[in-house]
């Protein structure tokens, strides 16, 4: 039977798409959120309406890519709740652009949120469940972490690191510690929004005439974290069902 004792969850990039749909869904599943992303105005309301309607949740502005800030994030959940059951490390951005663009900023920001602020997340986490004897980190991948397109091959190669990186900590969590990681595919996001070559964002209009409601991402994390202690889902990969890709 899956596990339905209340968690504290942590999320990063909680102030829309996939972060939200995903506090919106375990909040209404029972557990205690700590929420964290740059936009405040975002996250302070989503708060009110998840304790609005019966649910627990609280808020930090927290900025991913310092690796102070996600350690003090970390911490401000334990001190509020007492534990931290789940991190999911969700924060990420995809400008993509041709890599004959140049767009050296732009891989550089990808590499900084989508890379290090998921090894940060690890960094301030996992001590904390070790400390605790358990605990489960869910890291937000994407299909670019099984396939790479044309515009997107730094945005691919940080998914890639981010399933490589999953897939190790899973072998030297020894049990005590799940992992899950979670693929998804065209997902209705701000994600686009970053998109500042013309030609990419062409592109990415006819890729994303298919998508997924960010509520599907959500329910995959739902049904990972829900599991019982003895059993580890490792990857979740969701397509839109009219996807090629």
């Amino acid at each position: 039977m899956p596990d339905r004792t209340a968690k504290v969850v942590a999320i990063t990039g909680a102030s829309s798409g996939i972060g939200e749909a995903t506090a919106r869904r375990l909040a209404a599943d029972g557990h205690r959120l700590f929420l964290g992303a740059r936009r405040t105005d975002r996250l302070d309301r989503l708060v009110m309406e998840i304790t609005a309607t019966g649910g627990t949740a609280a808020a930090r502005r927290l900025d991913v890519t310092e690796a102070a800030d996600v350690q003090d994030f970390v911490a401000a959940a334990g001190e509020r709740y007492g534990r931290v059951d789940v991190m999911v490390n969700n924060a990420g951005v995809m400008p993509l652009s041709p890599l004959e663009a140049l767009r050296t900023k732009e891989w550089n920001r990808m590499i900084d949120v989508n890379v290090r602020g998921v090894l940060h997340g690890i960094s301030a986490a996992l001590p904390v469940m070790r400390a605790q004897g358990a605990g489960h980190i869910v890291n937000i991948a994407s299909v670019g972490a099984h396939e790479v397109s044309p515009t997107a091959a730094v945005y691919c190669a940080t998914k890639f690191a981010v399933r490589a990186i999953s897939e190790g900590l899973r072998q030297e969590s020894a049990g005590d510690v799940r992992v899950t990681l979670v693929s998804p595919g065209v997902t209705e996001s701000e994600l686009a929004d970053g998109i500042a070559d013309p030609a990419a964002r062409a592109a990415m209009r006819t890729y994303r005439a298919a998508a997924l409601p960010a509520s599907a991402i959500a329910d995959a994390v739902a049904y990972a974290i829900s599991q019982p202690p003895q059993v580890d889902v490792n990857e979740i990969v969701v397509r839109p069902a009219a996807s090629a890709q």
